[in-house]
């Protein structure tokens, strides 16, 4: 009995000592667990005479349901004071500013400004958004676009070929976006009036070039489509991107495999204090190239030129870009700079729209 009363104690003095709950846990291994001390006196009631049995069992299941209430006791005590502690170490002071909003911190990549501002001026015109893969086919990149075997273009310095296949052919990243014309036509029959954006891939990486830049290409094709038609697009568009009300172009004679005839065309602008203006001024800049789709063209996607006639163009969306917003290196666009995309970048809920201002 008075060894029973002396555990008693120093268990009971343990439980009350304890700092934590896992203090609290050692203590209650000690005692309750299968080594433990009271544990212990209970493995020895099977060795007792019935009567002794009867008599210690007692008194030693009364003191292991006494340690036991002690022990759900103090937990809840150090379970309330950890919780207290927690709240007095983790205060939040409600007077501070709230932080602001996915809303007013992301913002939107020129780049992707640009193309919303591109299709909801080109969508007002009727035209659909085409697209199609990055990696491409010779056929659909060159032949079919009337690029002669020879031309600079299929070169490996300017081309990012992938490896030959073991019947010779090879795939390749696009160089422009005018496979998805290609596709287009041999797809649908006309009337077709579409604008194609995308990535397209070229060895170049300086100031100005990128080996992965954007472009849109648009393409019209009809039975009397013509150069008239494709100056009005041109300068509606034009006029709602810089959003200015009248613009002066030139058109300048030149060559592209895919167009005969095709131009050059330039746009009015005023240079005076380092700062790009579209719309006045004595100067021009070169902003896109355009023509009437060649007849070999229609002819490779299927069309009869005799019948059909269509027009197209193309423009750098990173070029427009720059040139809207004042962003001097091409680079900048692809570098991932938190900083940059701050200053550059579009409010994620500022759609572009006709009415409501494409940059407002």
């Amino acid at each position: 009995m008075s060894d029973l009363s002396q555990l008693e104690n120093e268990t009971l003095a343990a439980i009350d000592s304890a700092a934590d709950e896992a203090a609290l846990e050692n203590v209650r291994v000690a005692a309750l667990g299968k080594k433990g001390s009271i544990s212990a006196l209970l493995a020895t009631l099977g060795k007792m005479s019935p009567e002794e049995r009867k008599s210690e069992g007692a008194k030693i299941n009364a003191l292991k349901d006494k340690v036991a209430e002690a022990l759900g006791s103090r937990k809840a005590v150090l379970k309330q004071a950890a919780l207290a502690a927690r709240l007095a170490s983790e205060t939040l002071d409600v007077t501070l500013p709230t932080r602001p909003s996915a809303l007013e911190t992301g913002r939107i990549h020129p780049i992707s400004q640009v193309m919303d501002e591109l299709t909801a001026i080109f969508s007002d015109m009727g035209f659909s958004i085409a697209e199609g893969p990055d990696i491409e086919s010779d056929d659909f990149n060159f032949t079919k676009l009337n690029f002669p075997p020879g031309h600079p273009a299929r070169e490996m310095q300017d081309t990012f070929f992938f490896d030959a296949k073991a019947d010779g052919t090879r795939k390749l990243l696009r160089t422009h976006t005018s496979p998805v014309q290609v596709r287009t036509m041999l797809q649908n029959p006309p009337p077709i009036r579409v604008i194609c954006p995308g990535r397209v891939y070229r060895s170049d990486f300086d100031q100005t070039h990128t080996p992965m830049f954007h472009q849109v290409e648009g393409l019209v094709i009809d039975r009397r489509a013509h150069m008239g038609q494709l100056k009005w697009v041109l300068e509606e568009f034009l006029k709602a991107f810089v959003e200015v009300e009248h613009v002066k172009m030139r058109f300048r004679p030149s060559f592209f495999p895919f167009t005969e005839p095709s131009a050059e065309v330039d746009i009015q602008c005023s240079r005076k204090g380092g700062e790009m203006r579209f719309g006045e001024g004595d100067d021009w800049l070169e902003i896109l190239g355009c023509g009437m789709v060649h007849p070999n063209v229609l002819r490779n996607c299927g069309l009869d030129p005799d019948e059909y006639q269509g027009f197209a163009w193309g423009v750098g969306i990173d070029r427009i870009a720059m040139l809207k917003y004042g962003m001097h290196d091409l680079r900048a666009f692809f570098e991932a700079d938190a900083r940059w995309l701050s200053h550059y970048g579009f409010r994620p809920l500022d759609l572009p729209t006709l009415a409501g201002g494409l940059s407002s």
